[in-house]
Order: structure tokens, then C-alpha cells, then sequence
């Protein structure tokens, strides 16, 4: 975890229990292109020390800004009040259809399984999903966080280098 800041975060994305190192470290190099800060929520489906997980980061992780917290509960308690968006195909509006601002929480599921029901209906006014074709099951989560971050961005009108 990292102890002194790097940067104030302009954003902060969550991957919800992630399973696969290699995206959880090109989500990291995302984060640090647009000024995030990543959280990560436990359990992890690898080791924060994994060659995957600091491989596909490269010598971007040095310059993260991140934090793992315990559960869903611990996430919460270190960012009071915030009211995150949620990333599901579940969803029936767009994440381009949201009004996103400085601070926002994004919040992604792992891999397999996404978002569980019970996240989902607690914040059921804050779901969001990226529209694409029927035949695509789903997008690589790391593609996922890319697309919203950088319409987030767009949104609040961070040009260049944030």
C-alpha cells in the first residue's frame, strides 16, 4: 500500500475482488494516465507481489497511487460518503448517459462474476454498463476502465496531462 501520496486523485477506480493479475496492472497504468487512484478489494485472486500483476503495470506501478482494503465495508469507511458509480451489464443506462465529476468512485467487478446481486440493488440508482453488441458476452476489464475513466475526464474537461 502506498504511504505517502503521489498525487490527488482526480477519480478513484475499484476492482471489486479481482482475479487476474495482468489486468489489475494495466487498470494500474490507467490509473495513473488519468490521475486515479486504484483500490483494491479483497480477495484477490493473486499476490500483490506477483510478477503478472507488476508486469503488465511495467514501471508504472512505482507512480500509483493505491490502496487493498479488506471487504467492501473497509472501502466504504475510507471514503466516506461517496457515492459510486457501479459497472454492470446489468444495467440499463449508459455510463455515457452519467454526469461525472472530480472524485467519483468507479466501481468494477472481477472477471467471472462481476458485481454481486447485493452490491447491485443497494446502489441500484448508480448502475452503469457500456453498451456493446449481444454477441460479446462482456469487454476485458481493463478495456472497461479505460473507456469510462477517460469519458470521465472528457466530462469534467482535464486536457493533457492531469
Amino acid at each position: 500500500m502506498s504511504t505517502t501520496p503521489k498525487y490527488d486523485p482526480l477519480l478513484h477506480v475499484v476492482l471489486y475482488q479481482p482475479e487476474i493479475p495482468h489486468n489489475t496492472g494495466s487498470v494500474g497504468r490507467t490509473c495513473v494516465a488519468v490521475g486515479a487512484k486504484l483500490w483494491l478489494v479483497r480477495p484477490l485472486g493473486f499476490r500483490l507481489d506477483d510478477y503478472y500483476l507488476r508486469r503488465a503495470g511495467l514501471d508504472y506501478w512505482d507512480h500509483l497511487e493505491w490502496e487493498a482494503v479488506a471487504d467492501w465495508a473497509a472501502l466504504l469507511e475510507r471514503l466516506p460518503g461517496a457515492q459510486p458509480w457501479l459497472l454492470t451489464k446489468k444495467a440499463t443506462a449508459s455510463y455515457l448517459d452519467a454526469q461525472f465529476t472530480r472524485g467519483n468512485v468507479l466501481v468494477f467487478g472481477n472477471e467471472s462474476q462481476g458485481l454481486p446481486d447485493s452490491l447491485l440493488e443497494t446502489h441500484a440508482k448508480r448502475l452503469l454498463r457500456i453498451p456493446i453488441r449481444p454477441v460479446a458476452r462482456s469487454l476485458n476489464l481493463s478495456n472497461a476502465v479505460g473507456i469510462v475513466a477517460f469519458e470521465a475526464l472528457r466530462q469534467f474537461g482535464v486536457q493533457g496531462q492531469a
